[in-house]
């Protein structure tokens, strides 16, 4: 009877440290991340974890892997809850690594999309960019010998892990670009680079919907009679390029001879300037019919067009003035 007796407390007591460790909540009240590297190895994820704080035993952890099996995942972890070693080693299993936002307006270029990654703490500025110039295989069926994935970068918003690489995000946002030309049937264009193109120039000159396909029709008109295009947008990215962008376009700037420079060259440039959304898309695979060779936007951020020099000039005077007339 005393030995059932003592069998009975040890199995009362492993019966207490088995709820204690693995039933029983514990954790962080707050936020808490926990970062566990590539190969880390069961020993190695259990350690950081009761360093973190996260679980009370990493001797529990080991037990629990051995009876549950399954595959650790790593990456960046985020607990903000007591919970029990149970639902722990579930998330580890199931890779349920916190993610950052990564938001991509219309109109960003490859610099302003580098800067948002490294603000987003997915990496540095550096490596992405070098990265984008390094995988344009990336979109070799969708242009010849590009120098970047400029343009092929769908604006949206996009969720990463920390542990994501520039490679695959640029993947990601190429992948998520093909889902949206299929949409518009982009492919069937005669040239669907030069719509890119094209659509990465309407992006930057014109916040209207509206009037995108207009622009993209004076932009069209302007290549038939053989006049440059002269956008700013385009003698901007060359000097960002040529990492000489001071904030202002100076006289040096319009007489660059960098092939973006549309005051000096005619027709589009080499290559997309920015990346553009859906509107812009639609505008360069359907720019409307018009007369109209010029435009100027006015003082309420919309777009006044004219079929001449001279009625332009009326209107970029009238623009002047009503800036000049601004509190």
């Amino acid at each position: 009877m005393k030995f059932l007796g003592f069998v009975l407390i040890l199995a009362l007591l492993a019966g207490g440290a088995v709820a204690y460790f693995v039933y029983l909540p514990f954790g962080p009240a707050s936020e808490t991340f926990v970062d566990i590297p590539t190969g880390s190895g069961t020993a190695g994820i259990a350690g950081r974890l009761e360093q973190g704080g996260i679980i009370r035993s990493h001797v529990a952890f080991e037990v629990i892997r051995k009876l549950e099996g399954g595959t650790l995942h790593a990456g960046e972890y985020r607990f903000d809850h007591p919970a029990t070693l149970r639902e722990v080693y579930a998330r580890i299993v199931k890779g349920d690594v916190y993610t950052r936002s990564l938001v991509i307006p219309e109109g960003y270029n490859i610099f302003d999309i580098a800067q948002a990654v490294e603000r987003a703490g997915l990496g540095s500025a550096t490596a992405f960019l070098a990265a984008e110039r390094a995988n344009t295989a990336l979109i070799s069926d969708m242009s010849a010998s590009p120098a970047s994935l400029e343009g092929f970068l769908f604006p949206d918003t996009y969720r990463f892990s920390r542990h994501t690489s520039p490679a695959q995000m640029l993947a990601v946002m190429v992948r998520r670009f093909r889902q949206e030309a299929a949409k518009l049937n982009l492919a069937l264009t005669p040239d669907l680079a030069r719509t890119v193109t094209l659509a990465s120039l309407v992006e930057k000159e014109v916040r209207v919907d509206a009037e995108r396909p207009v622009v993209a029709g004076v932009f069209v008109n302007r290549i038939a009679d053989g006049m440059p295009l002269a956008t700013d947008p385009a003698v901007i990215y060359a000097a960002l390029l040529e990492k000489r962008w001071r904030g202002t376009i100076y006289q040096s700037d319009l007489a660059s001879p960098s092939p973006y420079n549309t005051y000096k060259h005619a027709g589009l440039p080499p290559g997309p300037i920015a990346n553009p959304g859906l509107a812009a898309l639609k505008a360069a695979i359907h720019p409307a019919q018009t007369d109209y060779l010029y435009f100027v936007a006015d003082a309420n951020g919309h777009t006044r067009f004219s079929v001449d020099l001279a009625e332009h000039a009326r209107q970029v005077q009238d623009y002047r003035a009503a800036e000049k007339a601004l509190p």
